[in-house]
């Protein structure tokens, strides 16, 4: 076993130089340039309007036509800050077709598909994360069906809930569920 430390690990005593990939700088333009680049574009825009529509025989105020113009182009400039950066390129065809991006919604159901995987083997998990969000989802279709919710009016939510289901969520010893549990206490929230 060696101890050369770094250079060992990353390969560097063999020989082989390691060259990074510099990402390339993008150079800002100058205010003066873009004022410049932005009337020149104004200016020929204003042009060719002024000069279709004289053609269809109509008029338009020039001060009103550089106005609309100036606002039109501020408009393109606020959008083009405003977009998102664009996606990585990628050196291979390959995941070219892929999709974008994971939306946020299936990025939390994968979260809580992995937190009820764990929850099943490690009961303190279980009791953090997935209890409080039953106790959660109970009390809103409490609160949406019947009006009440366990603390406003605990009698009528237990008498709804049951015994079971209403023991799980309030007990102070909490313990995993089985599964065969949780498709019950879930058939039972759906009875509400």
């Amino acid at each position: 076993m060696s101890d050369g430390g770094l250079d060992d690990l990353f390969g560097a005593a063999d020989g082989r130089v390691v060259v990074e990939e510099r990402e390339p700088v993008t150079r800002r333009r100058s205010v003066a340039v873009t004022l410049i680049g932005n009337a020149a574009v104004i200016g020929l825009a204003t042009v060719v309007v002024t000069a279709g529509l004289r053609a269809l025989g109509l008029t338009i105020s020039l001060l009103l036509l550089i106005a609309l113009l100036t606002g039109l182009r501020l408009l393109i400039h606020a959008v083009a800050v405003v977009a998102p950066p664009p996606g990585p390129r990628l050196r291979s065809g390959i995941g070219a077709e892929a999709p974008p991006a994971v939306d946020a919604l299936r990025a939390t159901v994968r979260r809580w598909e992995r937190n009820l995987d764990q929850a099943h083997s490690d009961p303190d998990l279980h009791a953090r994360n997935v209890l409080p969000v039953l106790a959660e989802l109970a009390d809103e279709r409490l609160r949406l069906r019947h009006g009440i919710t366990r603390a406003s009016d605990p009698r009528r939510a237990r008498e709804l809930l049951g015994d079971d289901l209403w023991a799980t969520l309030s007990g102070p010893g909490r313990r995993a569920l089985k599964a065969r549990d949780v498709e019950t206490y879930l058939d039972a929230m759906e009875r509400l």
